[in-house]
């Protein structure tokens, strides 16, 4: 049978200081038509390099220097552009991370459909466009023909998704790229949109290439995986076979990472560092995973290691091979911390109504964000809040932090019912937030002791330099970071880094309650575990509550005691984690557990249908 794609040595290379740095590292693999090939890894680690190299649209710098990279046999690089361009869209189309913003605003989506169906030959306007309300239904999106009037503005996250994979399919391609489409979408779309490609895939004989961070989607969904490190593959295999029992340490270390939803919490295993950068490529000896490898020798740092066979169609470029299935996480601190009796927090009836649509006369409809939820949160007590998108999560967020007013109910800390309190420095004193994206939350023309010491300007807290500095040093010592931070700027730290800076931030004042707004949502998993477990050891320090809002259960489940679930702006179900996740009574949390894939790889995933 003809390949789909292959990959032959290919090498993808940066000039950086005058040398050629190599980001993707001779990689080769098969991909046979109607097969699906996983690309798993950390961010870095080359993995949309290679869809970036399939479209020829690597970033200015970067270069194809040695190997091949076949479609159908003939290779992309060498391809005359007219000829490649012809290919894209046609014969290799791409399913893009980002639907929102993929998606072109100001045209309608029977106008997208169109502009692309028309460029591949499509003659007549009316051909377009059932092609287009069958390729919407397909998707399995209702009411497809008045879609078509619709702009991307108008639709969902997960409509915005299953529109562009009803499109990268509508000219009958060869190869579809699929770089991590279920990223930014809520965890109860995730098995809906995999299905969905899945079958589009069946149906058209289509070879994939699924690009993704999560271990468990990507034994779930594909046939063939492989394990990306700084550029190289370290593994490949079957999928389900290289998850269940892998043989390099990156991808053990990363499985350990992982919490779980369904088995016995345990401590979450935490790679240290972090994974080099082109310029530190530049100097590593020896295999590029030994300063993180809990096997490494000084073996390891003489030379990279070869690719060796460890079963039927499985390597893995480690010479400890046989010695990974004994890397183990540390023994978890039985000692739990617990949380007071009183109550810290009470929200009683809380409400916010929102009227949208009203012009410069009035008018307008009233939209009930949050209607009438009610709970508790305890001294020293870690709380989650989960739902989907739009479900009210973040809304109570800003309540509670007076980011927002309430339209009706109570928000009671400590006694004192913070609707009526004027003082705002005291309130900020009391309950600090951390925000979702540490990026775009740290001013990025203040170093890090301004911005971590930031309430320390305010009102009476003034306080001169010195104090801030001992203050910063302090804080960065309690989020496991350097004195030498302290001068940095945000533009010179990795993701990690930054929402550890904004923790220290939040936790400056010495807060009873702490608001955390997704804050390890969308970061790999290595750093994950690296922030659970500074949470997990700042509450046994600092003696704090905080309310945790994320979409991912099993985190909640690892850090948690309690759980509040959240449904079109109401607390559907709660109560304490184990309970509330081992026998769900509303059908919404029982679609969020459902919308889990099983740690194990070789189990079933009932909500991904065959």
């Amino acid at each position: 049978m003809a390949l789909a794609l292959q990959a032959k040595n290919l090498t993808v290379s940066a000039r950086i200081d005058g040398a050629l740095v190599p980001a993707v590292r001779a990689l080769s693999f098969d991909l046979e038509p109607g097969r699906i090939l996983g690309l798993v890894g950390e961010s870095g680690a080359g993995k949309s390099m290679v869809g970036r190299a399939i479209a020829q649209l690597l970033p200015a710098g970067f270069s194809i220097t040695s190997g091949a990279l076949l479609f159908e046999g003939e290779d992309v690089a060498g391809m005359p552009p007219r000829r490649r361009r012809a290919l894209l869209g046609r014969a290799i189309a791409f399913i893009p991370q980002a639907p929102m913003t993929s998606l072109n605003p100001v045209l309608t989506v029977g106008a997208q459909f169109d502009e692309h169906l028309a460029r591949f030959g499509a003659a007549s306007r009316r051909a377009r466009r059932d092609r287009a309300v069958a390729m919407l239904t397909a998707a399995k999106l209702p009411h497809a023909a008045g879609l078509l009037g619709q702009y991307p503005h108008q639709l969902s996250g997960g409509m915005c998704q299953r529109v562009l994979i009803a499109l990268a399919f509508s000219t009958d391609p060869r190869l579809v790229v699929a770089d991590e489409p279920t990223t930014a979408l809520d965890v109860t779309t995730h098995p809906p949109i995999l299905t969905l490609i899945a079958d589009m895939q069946r149906q058209h004989g289509t070879a994939v290439i699924f690009i993704t961070h999560d271990l468990r989607l990507a034994a779930q969904l594909c046939d063939q995986v492989t394990v990306m490190y700084a550029g190289r593959a370290v593994e490949s295999g079957p999928a389900r076979a290289v998850l269940a029992t892998p043989a390099h340490p990156y991808t053990r270390c990363l499985q350990l990472a992982n919490p779980s939803l369904r088995a016995e919490r345990r401590a979450l295993y935490v790679m240290p560092e972090q994974m080099p950068s082109l310029r530190q490529l530049r100097d590593l000896v020896g295999c590029h995973f030994a300063p993180r490898c809990p096997l490494v020798t000084d073996e390891c740092r003489r030379g990279e290691p070869p690719d060796i066979a460890v079963a039927t169609g499985h390597r893995a470029a480690c010479i400890r091979t046989a010695a990974t299935a004994g890397i183990a996480a540390a023994v978890r601190d039985d000692v739990a911390v617990r949380a007071g009796e009183q109550p810290l927090l009470q929200v009683v009836g809380l409400q916010k109504i929102y009227t949208v649509g009203a012009g410069p006369f009035g008018g307008g409809r009233a939209v009930a964000a949050v209607k009438r939820a009610s709970f508790s949160i305890a001294e020293n007590e870690f709380v989650a809040l989960v739902g989907e998108s739009g479900s009210g999560k973040s809304t109570i967020a800003k309540l509670l932090v007076g980011i927002e007013q309430p339209t009706a109910g109570r928000i009671v800390f400590a006694g004192e019912d913070l609707a009526a309190t004027r003082n705002r420095a005291q309130r900020a004193a009391s309950v600090q937030m951390v925000f979702q994206d540490p990026q775009s939350a740290l001013n990025p023309r203040r170093r890090v002791a301004s911005i971590v010491t930031q309430i320390m300007e305010a009102g009476s807290r003034h306080a001169d330099w010195d104090q801030r500095l001992a203050r910063t040093k302090d804080l960065l010592a309690e989020v496991g970071l350097s004195a030498d931070f302290a001068t940095r700027l945000p533009g010179q730290l990795s993701g990690g880094q930054r929402q550890r800076i904004n923790i220290a931030r939040a936790l400056c004042a010495l807060p009873r309650l702490l608001v955390a707004d997704e804050i390890v949502s969308g970061l790999d998993v290595s750093i994950q575990a690296q922030l659970l477990n500074l949470l997990a050891r700042l509450r046994a320090e600092l003696d704090f509550a905080m309310l945790f809002i994320s979409h991912d259960l099993s985190v909640v489940r690892h850090l948690c005691s309690r759980v509040l679930v959240m449904y079109d702006g109401e607390i559907v179900e709660q109560g304490p984690v184990a309970a509330v996740f081992d026998n769900p009574q509303h059908p919404h949390t029982r679609a969020l557990i459902s919308s889990v894939p099983p740690d194990e790889p070789q189990a079933p995933w009932a909500a991904l249908k065959a």
